[in-house]
């Protein structure tokens, strides 16, 4: 997502759950209901919240429920966290695009929730790693 032009900034971290600023051992206890996330900040002049979006459903699998990869639990399910009514309805009716075209889609919507920075060690993992993808690549669906 960082290298894509108009997004400022990324980081990785938790939302969805009940539980204020969660570890990642509780969060993989499945007890606190976060999903793991990453949230982008962007400039609208030079990209689009639909663009992003649709990045998201291109860089993992949205038709897997609580997982991704190797990677089970509910904090792996796949997951929009909407800020408006308007990033609400480009998510729906871009996984009605994805519908219509014969995917199957598990992807939950949901208002958005407090996020909570994930740890360090979490941060900027796929340029640690050496950029190799550890549960995806990307896959042209738009």
């Amino acid at each position: 997502m960082r290298d894509l032009i108009g997004v400022i900034s990324t980081r990785v971290g938790y939302t969805g759950g009940q539980v204020a600023e969660p570890t990642y051992d509780e969060v993989c206890t499945g007890t606190t209901e976060h999903a793991e996330a990453i949230e982008v900040i962007f400039d609208p002049t030079k990209t689009s919240y639909q663009r992003i979006t649709e990045v998201f459903f291109e860089i993992h699998d949205p038709s897997q429920y609580h997982r991704q990869g190797p990677d089970t639990g509910s904090q792996y399910r796949s997951a929009v966290f909407y800020l408006s009514p308007d990033q609400k309805e480009t998510a729906t009716r871009l996984i009605q695009q994805l519908e219509s075209s014969g995917h199957t889609i598990a992807t939950e919507l949901s208002p958005a929730y407090p996020f909570y920075d994930a740890e360090e060690y979490h941060q900027d993992y796929y340029i640690k790693s050496g950029k190799k993808p550890y549960c995806h690549v990307r896959t042209k669906r738009f």
